[in-house]
């Protein structure tokens, strides 16, 4: 997404990944640079925060970056000036600053995945209590962002309320993953029989092509292999028209969360597993083209017969680990 008054390289994709900080420095340096922005007027961190619809964390960073290059100077602890003087401006009047959103994804996604591998690794452990103020505090976001964090997680069968109204991430044990795959079992191989006739062949062929990319890297990205787990456990099958199925299976999808992280000294399996795990796909994708839809079905329960033992691989992983530290929005619950 192009900003107007950023300066851009010519790359729509250098432009996305570019994070907030270093979006919002780039473009408050255009608007001193061009005269936008005069010198010795002030800015603060809640005005470029809400010009620009982020949170004060990238605002503040973005502003310490112009002071450090001289561009802009600290004020009395009122925020900072805009070196230099101009002729008929007063000394320390606020900048009045065009509103440019470049909030590209809801700030609720962009912290998502550190929240998650944070409870993933400790509920490995035992279970874990989620103080909200402190979530908020920890990333500079407001409540509504949390509580949109939050319904996302709870959605996704990973955190629940106790008793008190507290945010609760429950242990995860080998029983309860063993568990979740057997109604995984019991279920995925039918919502794909039921899929299959109402899918386009381009979709499923899409989905073999990203499998075999996979398998011709040497070494796989956690990124690519959990868009290959999606592909088919929840793209593929979402066009099973009993949608009772499809509800029941959204509270075994937590169990997808730790493939985003195929290389954490936790949460991560070995390279080999990774490996026959992209195989088995391929192998229900092949038959699902061939149109042997009762054959696609029995490749996909033989593969989560034995997937769950890949992800059971994690407790072998930590048996020996102490106790983690906890970031400040996190602490023990017990059980």
């Amino acid at each position: 997404m192009k900003v107007a008054g950023l300066p851009s390289d010519g790359s729509d994709e250098a432009e996305k990944a570019a994070s907030l900080q270093e979006r919002a420095y780039r473009l408050l340096k255009a608007m001193i640079e061009d005269g936008r922005i005069g010198p010795g007027e002030r800015l603060q961190e809640a005005q470029v925060a809400k010009a620009f619809g982020i949170s004060r964390s990238p605002a503040r960073h973005a502003l310490r970056t112009l002071c450090v290059e001289a561009l802009v100077e600290e004020h009395d602890g009122k925020g900072y000036v805009v070196a230099g003087r101009g002729a008929g401006v007063a000394d320390g009047s606020l900048a009045s600053l065009e509103p440019v959103k470049i909030q590209s994804t809801p700030q609720w996604e962009r912290i998502y995945k550190e929240v998650e591998q944070e409870l993933f690794i400790r509920i490995l452990f035992g279970a874990v209590r989620i103080n909200e103020k402190q979530l908020a505090l920890h990333f500079d976001v407001s409540r509504t962002v949390t509580r949109d964090l939050l319904a996302r997680m709870h959605g996704m069968g990973l955190i629940e309320k106790d008793d008190a109204g507290h945010w609760l991430s429950r242990r995860i044990t080998p029983d309860h993953i063993r568990d979740l795959y057997e109604m995984r079992r019991l279920l995925e191989p039918k919502a794909l029989q039921k899929s299959l006739p109402q899918l386009p062949v381009p979709a499923l062929r899409q989905a073999r092509d990203r499998v075999v990319q996979a398998l011709d890297c040497a070494t796989p990205d956690s990124a690519a292999f959990d868009r290959i787990e999606r592909d088919l456990h929840v793209d593929i099958l979402s066009c099973c028209p009993n949608k009772e199925i499809l509800r029941a299976l959204e509270r075994t999808h937590m169990v997808f969360g730790p493939t985003r992280y195929l290389f954490h000294p936790f949460l991560g399996v070995p390279v080999e597993m990774i490996d026959g795990a992209l195989k088995e796909h391929r192998q229900i994708l092949d038959r699902a083209l061939r149109d042997d839809v009762d054959g696609a079905a029995q490749a996909l329960h033989d593969h989560l017969k034995v997937a769950d033992d890949r992800w059971l691989r994690r407790f072998e992983i930590i048996a020996s680990t102490t106790q983690l530290q906890f970031p400040a929005y996190l602490s023990p619950a017990g059980g």
